[in-house]
């Protein structure tokens, strides 16, 4: 994240200075000052990014909350009640953070622990006032190929249809732990991926396993209809 910062900074204060005169114009400074008037991300800040397919203005905007999440965190040094996963620029790096706390608490090898990934019925994260007691609360999810209906109170919910106009649902705040590979339920699960963005490939972070209506229900359904999870909804 400095390191964007830092380029952000340089640019602009070069593009100023070009424009000032006290510097000539380089084709960097055109390129930015094009990508400006154009709403684009700039070509030099995405070179040190994270993967988005957002304009410059939304771009920037979420930028912003990525940094006052990080200076928040910092400020105290205790992660929040629930994490805004997608605000974080590795955000695998945490989630193997969650597996190694783990693995040193219960004296397991490391190769051995898989993620559980449990949708709460809290689709509000400010709902979240305490710690969880193993791994973390993260939100910042959104559904694509389905929606989520809420489970009754002390039941998790499941996948469901899309709705209409609605292409990319608010995934409830999630409950992420490790636990050994043994212990991991397969029946009545969507292995489901976890993209960055829409352009999917490249931008994949990890597997969330998400609830279907019942143990009997075939997952070929959402296999076929492209369902994943995205980290920006875009």
């Amino acid at each position: 994240m400095n390191g964007l910062l830092g380029t952000v900074r340089k640019t602009l204060h070069e593009l100023d200075q070009g424009l000032k005169g006290a510097l000539n114009i380089t084709d960097a400074m055109e390129a930015l000052s094009n990508a400006l008037a154009l709403n684009k991300v700039p070509a030099q800040w995405e070179a040190v990014a994270y993967f988005s397919k957002k304009t410059l203005v939304e771009w920037f905007v979420d930028l912003i909350a990525r940094v006052d999440q990080l200076k928040e965190w910092s400020s105290e040094m205790v992660a929040p009640f629930s994490l805004w996963i997608s605000g974080l620029f590795n955000p695998m790096s945490f989630i193997t953070a969650i597996m190694q706390v783990t693995a040193r608490e219960q004296n397991l090898p490391l190769d051995n622990m898989v993620l559980r990934t449990d949708v709460t019925n809290n689709p509000d994260q400010s709902d979240i006032t305490t710690h969880s007691n193993s791994g973390s609360y993260i939100h910042g999810f959104y559904l694509e190929g389905a929606a989520w209906e809420l489970g009754r109170p002390g039941e998790q919910g499941y996948l469901t249809d899309q709705q209409p106009k609605d292409l990319h649902p608010l995934l409830p705040v999630v409950h992420i732990t490790a636990i050994p590979s043994k212990d991991r339920v397969t029946r009545g699960y969507y292995e489901c991926p976890v993209y960055v963005t829409s352009m999917r490939g490249p931008t994949i972070v990890f597997t969330a396993w998400l609830q279907m209506e019942s143990e009997d229900f075939d997952d070929s359904k959402w296999i076929l209809s492209g369902t994943c999870l995205l980290m920006s909804g875009e």
